[in-house]
């Protein structure tokens, strides 16, 4: 059974979702770059400090937490089936990510977002760093590679190959304006590679 937030913490959600809410309305109107801190902070009614108590910086409201959503992925990824290929889990262990976005709508708005800040797609990559190292020991094992203290190159860039056909699912989803279906960019990017 799952434990029941605490008022302290359904508090902080509900001040992070009405900061992430203010944030995306502003990057949307102003551009990301142009969007500063102090402005968030007065849409909100919130002091600077207490922004950093929310969020490291500007990318993180649009990138939400990297950390959490990663562990959200490995724990997706080690509870498929054990006879589930690598390829087939890794995508099944991806979907967990749109469960936890917001509205198409929302989606597309934040993939603009993302498409026009080089800062973001900065941060980006290094969330794909971090993700490769956290999800690597679990596809070493559904290869059938001997299990190590470091990951596997060969299990680092299996990770690295399939958060590239998540990146190019995502583009084309977003330049198709939502109307096609990223699950098959995915496939055919997967595909790609595979053949």
């Amino acid at each position: 059974m799952a434990e029941t937030p605490s008022l302290r913490e359904r508090a902080r959600r509900a001040a992070r979702t009405e900061i992430t809410a203010s944030a995306v309305r502003l990057f949307a109107e102003n551009g990301f770059e142009a969007t500063t801190i102090d402005q968030i902070t007065a849409a909100v009614g919130m002091s600077r400090r207490s922004f950093f108590h929310y969020f490291g910086s500007k990318e993180d409201v649009v990138l939400g937490d990297t950390e959490a959503l990663g562990e959200s992925v490995r724990a997706a990824l080690e509870a498929r089936p054990a006879e589930e290929s690598a390829w087939t889990a890794i995508k099944q262990a991806f979907l967990v990510l749109q469960q936890k976005a917001g509205s198409p709508q929302e989606q597309l708005i934040l993939a603009r977002i993302h498409h026009e800040a080089p800062s973001l797609r900065a941060r980006h990559l290094e969330k794909h760093l971090r993700w490769q190292e956290l999800l690597a020991p679990e596809v070493q094992r559904r290869l059938g590679l001997p299990a190590s203290p470091a990951p596997d190159p060969r299990a680092l860039a299996f990770v690295a190959a399939a958060l590239a056909c998540l990146d190019a699912a995502v583009d084309a989803w977003y330049r198709s304006g939502g109307a096609d279906d990223p699950e098959r960019f995915f496939d055919e990017a997967v595909a790609t590679l595979r053949a």
